[in-house]
Order: structure tokens, then C-alpha cells, then sequence
């Protein structure tokens, strides 16, 4: 067999600054493993290297959605079918000790032998627009949030007459009162100081909620532009369906079913049976902005959609509690909702 019609099969362990690979042949035979930048000009002598040894069939990457979320990208450009591959397991780990090579060449195998089978979550559509929005959205509403604490800290702590001038305001109200705060007098008086404070508070209150719009609007946009079946449904609003889509990602149709998705999104119970005792545990894990999503839609359907008011009663004349019932509602969402998502993101990458 020569070299150019032996089949090779290619491992990648990626790390922030430079990723580490690995070639095998069909045989499991290590034939070389080498590191490579983190960057453009990487990634091209990165492949070109593994292509090198034959015709590349597989490439078993970590971190697809992390480090390797741009070597992905460009080995999906190259038409190269790329494998997700799981950490490496931690008993394995401290038996026989950790390596990038090590890791490279489990990578390697793994996509060889068929135990690295999932496909990577793709990145290069509006889903991951709405994605990176959610990042800035999520990050100035928590910045917010820690602003407005602040501002009623000085406000209970400082002289008397302005914190009761200012105590009986909120939201928009108390941004713009502190904002034209204009203090007087030396900043070693705690009073001036206290209401330099609070002007700085101030407008950095309304700077955040100006932002959280702007992104509101942009998120909304998005949105509705590419899943308005989804919004349509009951409970659903742009927020929610912003955390579905992006727990499902650009490629949902990589998704076996719904039971898969569910698991994703951490509502699938865990089976904990031993013995003669069959039970199943809560899912803890999955991804956690898409359950509190699935959370509020039940919650919402529970408080205004008469088919889950009918559903609630009868769950609980058979002895369920509020949070049983929470759970086989977020359980029985994901099944209705899972195939809006695989329609929205097919139809989204096919107009791409």
C-alpha cells in the first residue's frame, strides 16, 4: 500500500496558544505526532502535515466547542470530517500519567476505533450570532445588577438627607437623579464624596440599560427572523428561544432525537437503579441557561395555557409534587419543541 491510498486517521489535542496532533494508520499505528500555533497559518500546516502520511479519513478534535472551535472551522472548510472526541478519562489519566502527545494520539485512536462519533456543534451561522450576542447581554445585565446593589449601599451608608431624598426612587428614576449629582467641596468630606459616587454609579446605570436595549433589539431581530415558529409557541419569548437555539446549535439535525436534546439541556432523568431497586435520579448536568429557559416556559404554561392547567391537575391528584410536575413539563417541552429547532437551523444553514 503507498502512501497515497493509505488511510489515516488524525487526533488533536487543542490548548489556547498551540494545539497538539497526532496521525494514525488503520492499524492503530502511531506514525507521528507534533504541535502546531494556534492560528490561521496552523491550522493550514496542521492539516497539510496529516495529509501528508495518506488520504485522511477522520479527525478526532477536543474541545470542538472551546480551543478547537476555529480548527474546526477550518476543517469543515476543507471538507475533512471532524469527530468530537470526550476528556480522556481520569482513572486512565492517573494510571498511566498526561501528555499532549498522549492525549493526541488517544484523539487519534478514538476517531480510528469509532469510540468518537458525535459531530461537532457548528459556529458559523446566525445561531452563533445569537450566541455571542447572549455573552455581551448576559454580561451587562449581571454588570447592572452589581451597579444598582452599589448604588444602594452608598445610598444606605451616606449623610442622611440625600439618602432619603434618593431611597424612595428606583430603576430609570434613581440612574438619572445620581447621574446629575454635582458635588461641591473637597472629596476628603465623605458627603462629596459620597455623591461623586453615585453621579459615577449613576451613569453607568444608564449606560448599561442603554446597552441591555440595544442588544434586546439586535437579539430580537435575529430571533424572529430566523425562528418565528418557535416564538409562536406558548411561553416562548426571545430570550428562552435565544438559550434553545443556542443549546441546539447551527447543525440540531446532528441531534439522533429529542431524548438527546433533552439530555443537552439537563432534563432527561439519570437512571440510578441497584439491585432489586429500580429509580431514577435528577439530570444536574446539561446545559444550565437552556434548562432555566425550558423553567419559565413551564412556568408560563402553567399560569395561562389551559391544556398544561388540565395536565397539572391531574398530576397532582396522583400525589405529584410542584417540582415533579415541573419536571415532566420541561421533559414533554423539549419533545415539542425539538423539532422547531431542527426545521429553524436546517433552513438557516441551507439559506447560508
Amino acid at each position: 500500500m503507498t502512501r497515497s491510498t493509505r488511510e489515516v486517521f488524525g487526533g488533536v489535542d487543542t490548548h489556547k496558544d498551540q494545539h497538539h496532533g497526532a496521525v494514525v494508520d488503520g492499524t492503530g499505528k502511531i506514525l507521528d505526532n507534533a504541535a502546531f500555533p494556534a492560528s490561521l497559518a496552523g491550522y493550514r500546516a496542521l492539516l497539510k502535515w496529516m495529509k501528508s502520511f495518506g488520504h485522511l479519513s477522520r479527525v478526532g478534535v477536543e474541545g470542538t466547542s472551546s480551543y478547537g472551535m476555529n480548527l474546526v472551522r477550518h476543517l469543515n472548510a476543507n471538507n475533512v470530517h471532524v469527530v468530537e472526541v470526550n476528556r480522556p478519562n481520569r482513572q486512565d489519566r492517573r494510571r498511566h500519567g498526561k501528555s499532549d502527545p498522549a492525549d493526541a494520539e488517544a484523539a487519534a485512536r478514538a476517531a480510528l476505533n469509532g469510540d468518537a462519533v458525535g459531530v461537532p456543534k457548528r459556529h458559523d451561522g446566525p445561531v452563533e450570532s445569537i450566541r455571542l450576542l447572549r455573552i455581551a447581554r448576559r454580561s451587562a445585565v449581571s454588570e447592572r445588577t452589581a451597579t444598582i446593589n452599589q448604588i444602594r449601599t452608598v445610598i444606605n451608608t451616606c449623610c442622611n438627607e440625600l439618602g432619603d431624598e434618593l431611597r424612595k426612587l428606583s430603576g430609570s428614576l434613581l440612574a438619572s437623579r445620581c447621574a446629575r449629582l454635582r458635588p461641591n467641596g473637597q472629596l476628603a468630606d465623605p458627603a462629596v464624596a459620597a455623591k461623586e459616587t453615585l453621579r459615577v454609579l449613576g451613569q453607568r446605570l444608564i449606560f448599561m440599560n442603554d446597552q441591555i436595549k440595544a442588544l434586546d433589539t439586535q437579539l430580537s431581530s435575529l430571533v424572529t427572523h430566523i425562528a418565528p415558529a418557535l416564538i409562536e409557541q406558548v411561553g416562548v419569548g426571545i430570550d428562552t428561544a435565544g438559550a434553545l437555539l443556542v443549546a441546539a446549535g447551527q447543525n440540531a439535525e446532528r441531534l439522533q432525537s429529542e431524548a438527546a436534546f433533552a439530555a443537552i439541556c439537563g432534563v432527561s432523568p439519570v437512571d440510578a437503579s441497584s439491585g432489586k431497586q429500580t429509580r431514577h435520579r435528577l439530570n444536574r448536568g446539561g446545559n444550565r441557561e437552556a434548562n432555566a429557559a425550558l423553567w419559565r416556559i413551564a412556568l408560563v404554561r402553567m399560569s395561562c395555557h389551559q391544556p398544561t392547567k388540565d395536565y397539572v391537575a391531574k398530576r397532582t391528584a396522583q400525589g405529584k409534587t410542584k417540582r415533579e410536575i415541573l419536571r415532566c413539563l420541561k421533559r414533554y417541552i423539549t419533545r415539542q419543541l425539538f423539532p422547531l429547532l431542527v426545521h429553524t437551523t436546517q433552513t438557516t444553514s441551507q439559506a447560508a
